[in-house]
């Protein structure tokens, strides 16, 4: 069934061009959703044609009028050497273009025509914007222009290019017989309904157009990756609980990733086995490096140290950092008191890959640092956070680490599960980490915590590689609502 607009454009269709129909039968752009309508009952077929077609833009009319600078570069240059002030504000771009074109060559100052300078015809490029400025053209049309587009869109407005849809349409043998036989039904009816009709209230006895309902194809809008929503929402938790966001480097020296952490240079994760170490590339010690040494070699009033010759050159090696805590040694050297910083950012270790470990992963990494904080706050500082996450239980257990003394995990209770997930570590900087950076004794709470395995878990997965394997058909249908 087809209404009497359709029927209308349909008889048009029969000896003229669908390019013609809008203008000759008063349709305007309505012509296009009539002939969609036509294809949709298989009385015509349309094939669209996208055509690229190009246009002067505003740098490109004055060019055209005016000529290129460097063309007018020319007629100065043709008494002689001019210097480069007298070229005025479009110096630069004249310049660029003489030497691009070989027409001019520079020296103390001054321009000079080279021999195809002093030859040189109508470019390729100036006969295109004459072209130009009788009307647009169809890319397609500009034969032996192909170099000469090329450059010009190099040149900033010079042209506008864009993309131009056409249709092209043709009788079906469906549609052919329709309108020999006759059969095609008209239907008196209002496709739609307009501001004019309900202010007057004719519509109150107009007759309305039956739409055919059909299934609607599946589409897939853009959507952001359930990684990058959970960085989102762990930054805005952060940031409104007052903490700075800072950053850092993928590649770091085992000076910071290690040695500034108060980490034995023989310690067992430092080896080759845990760490990714790259060749040929040295880091310089920083300033703190001597202080750091004296606190590893014999420590002070208050520590031992470890007790070994500390070594430089271990120091000074690259690797991809094993922690973001690497980002909380650079912040303890600001000096900031008292502070509140935070980092997301990637780590790596070198890890064999399974189901719940990968060699490349997320860490949420955060200091606070105060004359008066404790290991109270800390604890504060975490339950607050896994609260904001969604997480209802949660608790923290006694943990030792390297570089901090107290030490806890903090563990969450999945419901799904029934049982308690540990996801990062915690505590406080031992005065041999804060001394040599910060200058003094001062209490710093950190914590470095997963990401990956807590949203894997959260959303029912069992392999911690599904975020990292780009399966269009899981990106699709993932869903994040009540989880994040």
């Amino acid at each position: 069934m087809v209404s009497n607009t359709e029927l209308k454009l349909l008889k048009f269709l029969e000896t003229n061009s669908l390019a013609e129909a809008g203008e000759k039968l008063g349709m305007g752009d309505g012509v296009y959703s009539a002939a969609h309508a036509l294809e949709a009952e298989g009385l015509i077929t349309l094939k669209e044609d996208i055509s690229e077609v190009i246009s002067l833009g505003r740098e490109g009319i004055v060019y055209a009028k005016e000529g290129l600078p460097e063309r007018r570069a020319l007629g100065l240059m043709a008494k002689g050497p001019v210097s480069v002030r007298e070229l005025g504000k479009d110096a630069p771009i004249v310049l660029m273009w003489l030497k691009k074109k070989g027409w001019g060559e520079i020296s103390q100052g001054n321009i000079t025509l080279t021999e195809k300078g002093r030859a040189a015809g109508v470019g390729k490029d100036e006969e295109l914007l004459r072209l130009l400025t009788t009307s647009e053209k169809k890319k397609a049309d500009l034969k032996g222009y192909d170099e000469a587009i090329e450059m010009l869109r190099g040149r900033k407005d010079n042209l506008v290019i864009k993309d131009v849809r056409t249709f092209a349409s043709e009788l079906t043998k469906k549609g052919k017989e329709a309108l020999s036989k006759g059969v095609v039904e008209s239907k008196d009816g209002v496709s739609s309904l307009t501001h004019e009709m309900l202010k007057t209230g004719s519509w109150r006895g107009s007759k309305f157009r039956e739409y055919g309902i059909r299934e609607a194809e599946e589409i897939w809008p853009a959507k952001l990756h359930p990684l990058r929503i959970a960085i989102e929402k762990i930054r805005r938790i952060f940031l409104e609980m007052g903490f700075t966001e800072t950053s850092g480097d993928f590649v770091e020296s085992s000076f910071w990733n290690f040695d500034a952490l108060f980490q034995p240079q023989d310690h067992p994760a430092r080896d080759l086995a845990d760490t990714f170490y790259l060749e040929n590339i040295e880091f310089e010690l920083p300033q703190y490096h001597k202080k750091v040494k004296e606190m590893h070699e014999s420590g002070d009033s208050e520590s031992r140290g470890w007790q070994y010759q500390w070594d430089p050159a271990a120091a000074m090696k690259a690797v991809l950092r094993t922690h973001t805590t690497a980002v909380s040694a650079h912040n303890l050297t600001k000096g900031q008191l008292p502070a509140k910083m935070f980092s997301i950012g990637r780590v790596f270790r070198n890890e064999s890959l399974d189901y719940k470990h990968l060699a490349e992963f997320h860490q949420v990494e955060g200091i606070v640092i105060g004359e008066d904080v404790n290991f109270r706050n800390l604890l504060w500082y975490l339950k607050e956070f896994y609260t904001k996450l969604g997480f209802k239980k949660i608790r923290f257990k006694p943990s030792y680490y390297p570089y901090t003394e107290m030490s806890c995990d903090a563990e969450v209770y999945f419901e799904d599960k029934k049982e308690w997930i540990e996801l990062g570590g915690s505590g406080i900087f031992r005065p041999e980490v804060v001394k040599p950076l910060l200058g003094k004794e001062v209490p710093v709470l950190a914590w470095g915590l997963g990401l990956e395995r807590p949203l894997m878990i959260r959303m029912g997965l069992d392999d911690l590689r599904t975020f990292y394997k780009n399966d269009l058909d899981w990106l699709r249908s993932y869903n994040v609502r009540g989880v994040l």
